[in-house]
């Protein structure tokens, strides 16, 4: 009776893969040749990325513990060596290359044409700030040149729909990897550039330089600097930079980000109508208040200085001072008639008649002044003497001046 076969579970296999790897002195200090692609740096400050030539691809760590030897960033592209060892990671039973040490030896031929390509569009003058349009900041037509599946587009759409419900979205389906990809992202700005939109947002998500590499083309750069619609690139993770970056009007990080940038958030945007609306309330109240004050103010500087009431003031003066000029008069009309009783009461007294009519005779001479004095009169003169009751003429006799 033939025996059964030994029966190993998945981590009986793995680990003793991985003790095979570590008895292997070849794999336990080794140096490996290549060029970086997918190059991550880790919050935590370990750096994952994938060495790879022509004919294959081995993915690679280094810890945050290694990186002091590490006097340059790493990057896409660039040729390295790198020297560690090649052991099993037991979770997934993978084999990854472990990187002590890092050392650049040359740039792989994707990078170069990548920094040829940006410093002949760079002198031609494709990234300058002065051909760059702004972005609109109340953007109601948005296109959009990426695949139509795939998390960018997902993204896109969501966030849009979170922030503003109104906004309307153009999709010109692209292909963005692959032979064929460059023309095809051409033809979505040309073709959304035609339709008046306000923004559009090229890009997709992100990948290794190949999977990114359309947007290093120089089709898709033209196409980008002759579209007259406001461009956002977004190609990639954060730090993964392309060729339409540079000539794109603005660059967002991810696609999530250009969406953020391109939509405007309608509930923030309602918000801010709606204090400013208050605030003009406020202002217009104020105003309002302060102009029925003014024109308060102009009522009563008009009544007090209104010609009808000028003139009723005029009249009541005029009647005051007829008052007071009549009062004055009646006043001086009584004093005068007062005096004159009293002088009327002195001329009385001093009045010849008066004096005749208690006995005395007012005595004239023929020229009919009066004789005061026995001096003035001699004998034989006539002399007129009224009394009383008449008047008696005589002649005098003698006239002689008494002792007194």
């Amino acid at each position: 009776m033939a025996r059964a076969a030994s029966v190993y579970s998945v981590a009986q296999v793995n680990a003793y893969i991985k003790n095979m790897f570590a008895q292997d002195f070849a794999l336990s200090r080794i140096s490996v040749k290549g060029e970086v692609s997918n190059c991550k740096y880790h919050s935590s400050g370990h750096i994952y990325f994938t060495l790879k030539d022509g004919l294959g691809a081995i993915q690679a760590v280094m810890f945050a513990g290694k990186r002091r030897g590490l006097n340059f960033v790493l990057e896409e592209g660039q040729q390295v060596v790198v020297k560690g060892s090649v052991e099993v990671y037991e979770r997934d039973g993978r084999y990854q290359l472990y990187a002590a040490e890092i050392t650049l030896d040359g740039t792989g031929d994707l990078f170069k044409r990548f920094e040829k390509l940006r410093n002949e569009l760079e002198e031609m003058g494709m990234f300058a700030p002065e051909y760059k349009s702004p972005i609109p900041k109340y953007a109601m037509k948005v296109g959009i040149v990426t695949a139509s599946t795939g998390a960018a587009i997902r993204d896109i759409i969501n966030i849009a729909r979170r922030r503003n419900p109104y906004v309307q979205l153009v999709l010109c389906p692209a292909q963005v990897q692959g032979e064929g990809a460059a023309s095809s992202i051409a033809r979505g700005i040309e073709t959304l550039d035609a339709m008046g939109l306000d923004v559009l947002i090229v890009g997709r998500g992100g990948g290794s330089i190949e999977d990114l590499w359309a947007f290093n083309e120089e089709t898709v750069a033209r196409a980008i600097f002759a579209c007259k619609t406001p461009v956002i690139s977004a190609v990639g993770h954060e730090t993964d930079v392309t060729i339409a970056d540079y000539v794109a009007d603005l660059r967002a990080p991810t696609p999530s980000a250009a969406a953020e940038l391109a939509v405007f958030d309608y509930a923030l945007f309602e918000g801010q109508l709606r204090e400013a609306g208050q605030k003009l309330y406020r202002a217009l109240s104020g105003r309002k208040e302060m102009a029925a004050y003014r024109l308060e103010q102009y009522r009563l500087r008009l009544r007090l200085y209104n010609p009808e009431r000028q003139l009723n003031e005029k009249r009541q003066r005029l009647a005051d001072a007829e008052e007071r000029m009549e009062r004055l008069l009646k006043q001086k009309l009584t004093d005068r008639k007062h005096r004159l009783a009293l002088l009327s009461g002195r001329l009385h007294g001093l009045s010849p008649l008066e004096k005749i009519s208690k006995g005395f005779g007012f005595l004239t001479g023929e020229d009919g002044k009066r004789v005061e004095s026995a001096e003035s009169v001699k004998a034989g003169d006539h002399l007129l003497i009224r009394v009383l009751d008449g008047r008696i003429e005589a002649e005098v006799v003698k006239a002689e001046k008494s002792g007194i």
